[in-house]
């Protein structure tokens, strides 16, 4: 287990639409789950790490297995928000964020979120590959 607390921290918008909240035009719980995704694949990406290629080729995938989650305050119909990641740990076989949701300066959503590297074929756990750590490990 290597633990980062990375100081970098990765941004990306996101624009509340109306297929993301309920009908009072607050933001429906679970759509903060997909905000997060996005940037965590962004984050990847950022990083030179791509996600369909690497389970091609090396027959690894990621899933969530655990998220640590709080609601604080709503979003609400267009607001524009910022997503931030942020590696936190690296392990054998799994990554851990710190996630954020903000309007502007305002924390409205904070989680802790581990993703576990899945064989592509089984979907059983397997340890990350060292082209994948390398890369991660070279973050500041």
């Amino acid at each position: 287990m290597t633990r980062v607390d990375s100081p970098v921290v990765f941004r990306w918008p996101v624009r509340v639409y109306w297929e993301d909240t309920d009908a009072g035009g607050v933001v429906y719980h679970s759509n903060y789950l997909c905000f997060m995704e996005r940037s965590r694949s962004e984050w990847l990406r950022a990083h030179g790490v791509d996600q369909a290629r690497l389970r091609v080729t090396e027959g690894l995938q990621f899933a969530v297995v655990d998220m640590q989650i709080a609601w604080r305050l709503p979003a609400r119909y267009d607001d524009l928000l910022e997503v931030t990641t942020c590696l936190a740990e690296v392990r054998g076989a799994s990554f851990s964020f710190r996630q954020s949701v903000l309007r502007a300066e305002t924390l409205l959503v904070d989680a802790t979120v581990r993703v576990a590297a899945l064989d592509a074929a089984t979907l059983k756990p397997r340890r990350l590959p060292s082209i994948l750590t390398d890369r991660v490990a070279s973050i500041p």
